[in-house]
């Protein structure tokens, strides 16, 4: 088994500990030395067994380890796994073992997959992206660094550009175009294209000011 650190010890790097853990008792795939961050009083306060064993910005990859991105933030995620790609890292992807992912769909490195999460027929998902308990459709388009929160509905034919954030609760009608850097707020309902860089929210979603 390869030894696994997780980047990032906030809240969702420690549900990608968790899902881990579940991946292990099925298949034991990876010894988990325990998290990087560069706030080494993250979990100061929390229960988890694992600790901090050293900050993201110096660390030094050694043989046999790999990686998974415990990060939500797009932004922070390209940031960081370009920096420890640059030293070398390996990232893998976290899948749980409850996800439903289609034989025909397409995706790419450091994926983060959580409990009954689903990607559909001939979609096709970028590299770090994080799927929280949510659905890809069929033929839909997820872009590097995006991430879906929990509850969302990315429904057939939708493409997602780079580093968007979706709010939990978020629903897409079919066939509608995501631009890059796109922030959707909790709840929202989108009707119609949103062009690159803006904020949006409410049922219909409309263009925050």
């Amino acid at each position: 088994m390869k030894d696994l650190i997780i980047v990032g010890a906030g809240g969702h790097g420690r549900e990608v500990l968790e899902w881990v853990i579940d991946i292990n008792k099925e298949n034991p795939t990876w010894n988990v030395l325990g998290f990087i961050d560069d706030n080494l009083n993250t979990l100061d306060d929390k229960k988890s067994k694992y600790k901090i064993i050293g900050k993201i910005y110096d660390w030094n990859i050694e043989k046999n380890q790999c990686f998974a991105l415990g990060i939500a933030s797009p932004v922070i995620k390209e940031k960081v796994t370009k920096l420890l790609m640059d030293r070398g890292a390996e990232f893998v992807s976290v899948i749980h073992p409850s996800a439903r992912i289609a034989e025909s769909a397409t995706y790419g490195i450091g994926l983060v997959a959580y409990p009954n999460s689903g990607i559909g027929p001939d979609a096709y998902v970028g590299d770090f992206v994080t799927l929280l308990s949510s659905k890809i459709g069929h033929d839909a388009c997820v872009g590097d660094y995006t991430t879906i929160s929990s509850h969302c509905g990315v429904n057939g034919g939708v493409i997602l550009g780079k580093r968007v954030f979706l709010g939990s609760h978020v629903a897409i009608v079919p066939n509608k175009r995501i631009g890059d850097d796109v922030y959707v707020g909790l709840g929202s309902v989108v009707i119609n294209d949103v062009e690159n860089g803006i904020k949006v929210f409410g049922n219909p979603a409309r263009r925050a000011r």
